[in-house]
C-alpha cells in the first residue's frame, strides 16, 4: 500500500508540473526549469519546442549596471580601430592592429611578429584563469554584463523595446493577424538589427585592415572579396544570435555553463533566492505575510524580467547567467507591498544556510581555489610582462643546408652551406657584424657580400621591421675536423648598440678514423 501511495503521489506531481509547463507555453509565460525536468516519463518528447522568452524591462542597480557595461564595451569595440599611434615613416599608424599581409600584431607601442605566437598564447591562459577566478568569486558574472552574447542581445532587446513596447505589447504583437500596423513595426526593426550587426561585422574587419581606408573602400566596391566575406559572415552571426537565437547561445551552444559548476563552490557570490525566508509562497498582500506562508507572494515578475526565461526560485541553473535583473525585479515588488528587499539577492550558499539558522554570516573570498587561479593569473602576467621588458628587437635564424651534407673543396677544405635569416624589429635600417666561432681557421663566407678569416666578421644589413636573408659558408680545413659533426655558432652583433644574438649549429664533414 506504502508502494502505491508513493507511486499516485508521484504521479500526482508529475501531472501537476505537466499541467502548468502546458498553462505556462500557452500563455507565453517561460516555463520553469523545475517544470521543464519533471516533464519526464515514457510520453515525455525528446525535443521540446522554443518557448520564447518576451523578457520585460526594469530598472534598479543591476539593470543600471549592464547599460554601463554595455556602452563602455560597444564604445571600445567599435571605436578602437579608430585611434592613431604614429610608428614612424612606412609603417602603420593604427594603435590596434592585426596586419595579415604583414605578419604583424599591433597595439599600441607593442609590435608582435608571428614567431612571438606565445604572448597570444599568454593572454588566452590569462584570460582563462582570469574567468575561472571571477567566477569562483562572483559566479557567471562575465556571462550577465560582459560576455558579447549578452551585449548584443540586451541592444537587440533595446531597439525590439522602443519600436513593439515592452512584454505585455510583444506578446500582444506576435499573436495578432499580420496587419500593415505589424508589418511595419517588424520590418523596422528588423532593419535596424540588420544595421546593427552591419556595422558589428564592419567594426570587427576595421581591427585587420587600415580603418579609414576600408571603410572607403568597402563602400565604393574596392575592397577585396575576403573583406567583403568576413564582413557579411559576422553580420549574419550578430543578426542571428543576437536577434534569434538569444538565450539559446548560453543555453545550448556555450559550453561554460556545462562545467561552471567546477569552479564554484559554497563561498561564491551567485544569484540566489532566499527560501527560507519566501516559502511558502502565496499570493498575499501588506507589509507582513499571512501566518504561515513567506514574504513571496508568488507575482512572477522574476520570471518576466529573466532574459533566458527561468524561475531563479528553483535554484541555481544552467540557464542563469547571472545578471541580477531578477533582484532589482523582485526589490521593486517588496518595496510596493511593504516587505524587506533582497528576497533575491546575490549571496553564498554557506550564508543562506547561515540565514536560515539564524547563525551569523561571513563571506569568505580568500579560498584554495581563489588562491590557486589568483597566483596563476599573477604568474603568468609577470611572465608576460617581464618577457616584453627584456623582449630583444634583433634575432638570427640558421638553417643548414640538408643536401649535399658537406663540399669538398679542390684543396681538401671542407663547406658547409646555411640559409641564415635576421630579424630587425626596429624601424630603421642597420648594419651588422656576423661571424663563426667553434672551428679554428674557418672561414666565413656571405655570397654577394664577402668574407671574414679565421674569425673576422662580416658586415650585413637589414633594412627596417623585416627579415632579411643571407646565403652563408662555412669553409673549415680538414685538419680542424676533430669530428664527423662539429658544434659552431654564428654570432651576430650591432656595434652602435651592441646588441648580440647568436645561434647554435652544426658543422659536417667526412667521417674521421677511430671516430
Amino acid at each position: 500500500m506504502d508502494g502505491d501511495s508513493s507511486l499516485l503521489e508521484k504521479a500526482a506531481a508529475a501531472d501537476k508540473a505537466q499541467a502548468e509547463f502546458t498553462a505556462r507555453k500557452a500563455s507565453g509565460r517561460p516555463a520553469s526549469t523545475k517544470a521543464q525536468l519533471q516533464n519526464t516519463g515514457p510520453d515525455a518528447p525528446l525535443y521540446a519546442d522554443r518557448v520564447k522568452v518576451y523578457p520585460k524591462a526594469v530598472s534598479g542597480p543591476f539593470r543600471r549596471a549592464k547599460w554601463a557595461v554595455l556602452v563602455f564595451c560597444l564604445a571600445v569595440y567599435y571605436l578602437v580601430p579608430w585611434i592613431r599611434w604614429d610608428r614612424g615613416p612606412g609603417a602603420p599608424n593604427q594603435a590596434v592592429l592585426v596586419d595579415m599581409a604583414g605578419g604583424r600584431g599591433y597595439f599600441f607601442n607593442i609590435e608582435i611578429w608571428p614567431q612571438e605566437v606565445y604572448y597570444i598564447t599568454g593572454l588566452l591562459m590569462l584570460g582563462a584563469f582570469g574567468l575561472f577566478l571571477v567566477t569562483s568569486l562572483f559566479g557567471r558574472l562575465w556571462c550577465g554584463y560582459a560576455c558579447p552574447q549578452t551585449v548584443w542581445t540586451d541592444l537587440f532587446m533595446l531597439v525590439e523595446r522602443w519600436i513593439e513596447g515592452d512584454r505585455g505589447a510583444r506578446m500582444r504583437l506576435d499573436q495578432a493577424p499580420m496587419s500593415a500596423g505589424k508589418a511595419v513595426k517588424k520590418a523596422l526593426k528588423h532593419t535596424v538589427w540588420f544595421l546593427i550587426a552591419l556595422a558589428t561585422g564592419g567594426a570587427w574587419a576595421l581591427y585587420f585592415d587600415d580603418a579609414p581606408t576600408l571603410l572607403v573602400n568597402f563602400f565604393t566596391g574596392g575592397a577585396s572579396m575576403e573583406q567583403y566575406f568576413f564582413v557579411g559572415l559576422f553580420t549574419a552571426t550578430t543578426y542571428v544570435l543576437a536577434g534569434w537565437a538569444r538565450e539559446q547561445v548560453c543555453t545550448y551552444m556555450c559550453p561554460w555553463p556545462r562545467f561552471q559548476s567546477a569552479m564554484l563552490d559554497k563561498q561564491s557570490m551567485v544569484v540566489t533566492y532566499e527560501a527560507w525566508r519566501g516559502e511558502p509562497r502565496g499570493k498575499s498582500k501588506g507589509a507582513v505575510p499571512p501566518q504561515g506562508m513567506g514574504d513571496c507572494i508568488d507575482c512572477g515578475q522574476c520570471i518576466a524580467v529573466c532574459p533566458t526565461g527561468i524561475d531563479i526560485r528553483d535554484g541555481i541553473q544552467l540557464e542563469c547567467i547571472g545578471c541580477g535583473l531578477c533582484i532589482d525585479s523582485c526589490n521593486e515588488i517588496m518595496d510596493k507591498v511593504g516587505r524587506p528587499r533582497n528576497l533575491i539577492t546575490f549571496d553564498t550558499e554557506s550564508n543562506q544556510e547561515a540565514r536560515a539558522c539564524g547563525r551569523p554570516t561571513k563571506f569568505r573570498f580568500v579560498r584554495p581555489r581563489t588562491l590557486i587561479y589568483a597566483s596563476l593569473v599573477v604568474l603568468i602576467g609577470a611572465v608576460m610582462t617581464t618577457a616584453l621588458a627584456m623582449r630583444s628587437t634583433l634575432s638570427v635564424n640558421v638553417l643548414r643546408d640538408r643536401a649535399p651534407l658537406f663540399v669538398t673543396l679542390s684543396d681538401g677544405d671542407i663547406r658547409n652551406g646555411y640559409t641564415l635569416k635576421i630579424l630587425n624589429k626596429r624601424r630603421e635600417a642597420l648594419s651588422y657584424e656576423l661571424s663563426v666561432a667553434g672551428i679554428p681557421g674557418a672561414k666565413l663566407v656571405v655570397q654577394d657580400v664577402g668574407e671574414g678569416a679565421d674569425g673576422a666578421p662580416v658586415v650585413v644589413h637589414a633594412a627596417p621591421d623585416t627579415v632579411e636573408p643571407y646565403r652563408v659558408f662555412i669553409i673549415a680545413p680538414r685538419s680542424a675536423l676533430k669530428a664527423d659533426s662539429t658544434a659552431v655558432e654564428f654570432v651576430l652583433r650591432e656595434p652602435v648598440s651592441n646588441a648580440r644574438s647568436t645561434y647554435d649549429a652544426v658543422f659536417i664533414g667526412p667521417h674521421v678514423a677511430g671516430k
